[in-house]
């Protein structure tokens, strides 16, 4: 009999009941039977082989003992107390030790049993010790097909209730005894011969209790293409039912005002990457399929300029056009940039945001609900139902990142036809992880930066420098730049000895007297904050003291010099963010990041990293690489379906192109998903999707 075990509750496992089941639920997500065996071990430690207490010296990692408890003894009072098992194998004694459980341990252990003990052994005084062991009956455990044993991951809450990665172990034990069935495929046959991959059934025998090293590796292969296959056949048939649902404007023509402001008005020379940007545009403005676009590059590489002249090509064809940012200030600066870009050009160009009020914002609605707004500029504020388009064919997202995906959606809804949509991003997003979090948009990339602009030096310097670096600050402001310095923290953590906002703030008013500081941090009122910005931006401050606040914000080309404290305490593309900030006018710019002396090799990397490159991929890859895409901005908001439990997007992307082509030629060969032999497959999708909201047809 097959049962579905996503409808077996883990408290009826014998040893877990309704208390432990609810810490294991709230802890690590593990619900039924099936979460259970879909939580897979994070390491793998070898049991095969038995040492003797003679061969142990304190390098050893983990070490395996069979042998006999001699004697226990107490020692200590209150919390100090211990217990000290002294056990022999016959060629030495070693000392167990536990610091809590006393009581368990003695009721549990007998003298003169023979028993298999696991840990790692310790030296102290002269004598070996191991905290804390695994104590097994040597009867009750087969050492043969121990072989690797499963560790897994338990929180703080977990263990304080002895829900141990034994305890866990023992509950995947109990389901595969009361499972005996061969578990059900969740992928089709010709799938699992055309990429090798073995059956779901030995997969997740062997990912729990692996055979041998071989099979453990062909488990998690198994595992993660199917776990990335989901992904992908998600995100793919998405943007095939976008296309069969939506037939998008066609903008047949480039029309006079493109042309105009191409021939008499672009800044400076369209650099080849923006030139083939706009080509792939039109090509999607121009066949007749609604545009779903990603348009990547870094700060100041000119995303804005290929954005406007993107919605130019909109009003040559009779539509309106929108750009949505995520802030006041960064709506307001490119309000500021596109009416500088268009001169006297017969298009009208409004900004909506949350302070503007009264007749001005009527005349803006009205404006915009009977056309003569050609572009409108706003934040979250264009979204309200009061914003009525008489004709959107054209929507811009900046920093898509920062909006959630219902957000997005309302955006579609301001014409009867969904209009196109170019998403543009400063954060460099590494292939593989635009292909899971954006693969329902075709991705164009800026990688070449406007003539004129130099490239940012980055100078890594110890906190032990201060005099050195205050001088070549001095020096910048002294040739009439300004300077930002940033902090990581706005007030004091006990946890952690960083210098905190304040007093830096305080400091460095008094290291430079002679000039203005303005300070910007989370905590902040708006308001207070926008201020701070404006005095920054228009010169009337010469150094700006922030947290991160910074990190998207305005374009102050006289800043030319980036002082991050404490920067081993960022991330590769925070850091590189914020070095954005810089080098946006024809100067020469630098990025200091400062840091303790005493750093360790992964943090010493990612500053050396940041001071060779200034290519904001070859940066996301390395964080993505050391990091791991959980710790990557804006992955939660991005919608992305389901978490991923095995694959790792940092390592995993040739099973991630295969896993794409696989999805790819399912949905190529059952676009309607009738077919019988796929049937396995839109099961399986739908039961991973049933708690996922659907977005089927979001940018």
């Amino acid at each position: 009999m097959i049962y579905d075990l996503s409808k077996i509750d883990i408290m009826y496992i014998p040893g877990v009941g309704p208390k432990k089941a609810e810490i294991i639920k709230a802890e690590a997500g593990i619900h039924s039977y099936r979460d259970l065996l879909y939580y897979f071990p994070y390491k793998y430690v070898d049991r095969s082989k038995l040492y003797k207490v003679r061969e142990i010296d304190g390098t050893m990692p983990y070490i395996q003992l069979k042998g006999k408890i001699l004697s226990f003894e107490e020692i200590g009072e209150g919390r100090r107390r211990r217990l000290v098992a002294h056990f022999s194998d016959g060629t030495g004694i070693i000392d167990l030790v536990w610091f809590q459980g006393i009581k368990f341990i003695l009721n549990k252990l007998n003298l003169r049993e023979e028993y298999l003990v696991f840990g790692k052994p310790a030296e102290y005084g002269g004598r070996f010790s191991i905290a804390h062991p695994d104590v097994d009956k040597s009867s009750e455990l087969n050492l043969t097909s121990m072989g690797l044993q499963p560790n897994y991951n338990t929180t703080e809450k977990m263990k304080r209730s002895a829900i141990t990665s034994a305890f866990i172990q023992k509950m995947q034990k109990f389901v595969f005894s009361k499972h005996t069935e061969p578990f059900q495929e969740t992928l089709t046959q010709d799938i699992i011969s055309k990429y090798s991959l073995v059956s779901l059934d030995e997969a997740l025998h062997n990912i729990h209790f692996p055979e041998s090293p071989e099979m453990l590796r062909r488990a998690q292969l198994r595992l993660k293409f199917e776990e990335l296959f989901y992904v992908q056949l998600n995100i793919l048939k998405y943007t095939k039912d976008r296309l069969l649902k939506f037939r998008g404007f066609v903008f047949s023509k480039i029309g006079p005002v493109f042309n105009d402001f191409y021939a008499n008005n672009l800044p400076f020379e369209l650099t080849g990457a923006q030139k083939r940007v706009l080509k792939e545009i039109r090509r999607d403005v121009g066949s007749g399929r609604q545009m779903n676009r990603l348009l990547q590059g870094d700060v100041g590489s000119g995303k804005t300029l290929v954005a406007l002249m993107s919605m130019l090509m909109a009003i040559d064809n009779g539509y309106q056009a929108c750009i949505m940012a995520p802030t006041e200030i960064l709506a307001t600066q490119h309000y500021e940039t596109i009416t500088r870009f268009l001169g006297l050009l017969p298009v009208r160009v409004e900004l909506l945001t949350g302070s503007i009020k009264g007749k001005r914002r009527q005349s803006i609605l009205e404006g915009v609900a009977d056309g003569s707004v050609n572009i409108l500029i706003g934040t979250h504020a264009v979204l309200e139902d009061t914003v009525e388009f008489l004709q959107l064919g054209m929507v811009v997202i900046d920093e898509q990142h920062r909006f959630g995906v219902a957000q997005r959606a309302r955006l579609w809804h301001k014409n009867t036809n969904p209009p196109h949509v170019l998403v543009m991003t400063a954060t460099p997003i590494p292939r593989t992880l635009a292909m899971t979090l954006y693969g329902d948009l075709d991705v164009s990339v800026i990688d070449e930066l406007p003539p004129g602009r130099k490239p940012i030096k980055t100078i890594h310097q110890y906190d032990t420098k201060r005099e050195g670096l205050y001088s070549s600050i001095r020096a910048q402001l002294e040739a009439g730049r300004q300077v930002y310095i940033v902090y990581p923290l706005i007030t004091e953590s006990e946890k952690i000895d960083l210098k905190n906002l304040e007093e830096g703030y305080e400091h460095i008013k008094s290291v430079f007297p002679d000039y203005n500081v303005c300070k910007v941090h989370g905590k902040m009122k708006p308001a207070e904050k926008d201020e701070e910005m404006r005095r920054f931006a228009s010169g009337e401050c010469h150094i700006m003291v922030a947290t991160t606040v910074i990190e998207v914000g305005v374009n102050v080309p006289n800043a030319s010099v980036m002082v991050i404290e404490n920067a081993e305490r960022f991330g590769l593309s925070q850091l590189h963010q914020l070095r954005g900030r810089v080098g946006r006018g024809a100067e020469q710019s630098f990025c200091i990041l400062v840091t303790k002396l005493a750093l360790s090799e992964e943090t010493r990397r990612r500053i050396q990293i940041m001071v060779d490159t200034n290519d904001g991929f070859e940066i996301a890859e390395a964080d993505l690489s050391i990091r791991g895409p959980g710790d990557l901005e804006g992955l939660r908001q991005s919608g992305m379906a389901f978490d991923l439990k095995i694959a790792n997007l940092a390592r995993d992307g040739q099973i991630l192109q295969y896993a794409r082509d696989a999805a790819r030629e399912v949905l190529e060969s059952d676009p309607e998903q009738k077919r019988p032999e796929y049937a396995v497959l839109w099961k399986e999708l739908s039961m991973l999707k049933k708690n996922t909201v659907d977005w089927s047809s979001i940018s």
